[in-house]
């Protein structure tokens, strides 16, 4: 009697259902890959569940519409801007923070917040403005007062500098130059914008 030597492939075990925290997140992941890449436009439910390996229902059943989906997924994406080392002058703490705020603005979340601020249109824009003010304004607005304030500590900084004006300054000419120009911000255009425009901005009057 001839015996086969042709065995069946043992069966793959099925992969374990994701629930709760776990599958939030992979949704939450699924809208920032969409977001990223095909913009706020092209972000469908349908393919944010594809993309997190579920079913569309296990969305909706979380988000009720694209709107709230992108918020949280926004708001649990973006990295947190904690603290400027003090580097020992406003110089050096300036381009510190200049270098996070661009490894943010070209994070993941990064680009997917830049989807949803050139992309909605006025109305849907007013949705996300908590999570862009709570996110990214009021954090890079806080380390700008304490970089400046530590200047003005040191003397390398005129007194009346700690103003909204001011602190607008540097996000807006970021925000601006990657919109409209799409520079990427090299080592080089933050030196040059932080030597010619911020520093000479913050230098106490002469004498």
């Amino acid at each position: 009697m001839v015996t086969s030597s042709w065995t069946a492939a043992p069966a793959h075990a099925a992969s374990p259902r994701r629930r709760g925290a776990v599958l939030e997140r992979a949704i939450l992941d699924a809208a920032l890959e969409q977001l990223s890449t095909v913009g706020w436009n092209g972000l469908t439910m349908e393919g944010v569940a594809a993309g997190a390996q579920t079913g569309k229902a296990a969305v909706y059943r979380r988000w009720p519409s694209k709107e709230d989906l992108v918020a949280d997924a926004l708001r649990a994406g973006l990295p947190s801007l904690e603290d400027v080392p003090d580097l020992g002058s406003v110089r050096e703490d300036l381009l510190e923070l200049c270098r996070r705020a661009r490894e943010a603005m070209y994070s993941r979340p990064g680009f997917a917040l830049r989807s949803v601020i050139h992309e909605c249109d006025a109305s849907q824009a007013q949705r996300f403005q908590e999570v862009i003010i709570g996110g990214v304004v009021e954090p890079t607005i806080r380390l700008l007062g304490e970089v400046i304030n530590r200047g003005i500590q040191r003397g390398e900084v005129r007194p009346d500098a700690a103003n909204s004006y001011v602190f607008d300054a540097i996000p807006a000419m970021m925000m601006y130059r990657s919109k409209v120009h799409a520079s990427e911000w090299s080592e080089r255009d933050i030196e040059e914008m932080v030597d010619q425009l911020a520093v000479p901005l913050l230098r106490p009057e002469r004498a």
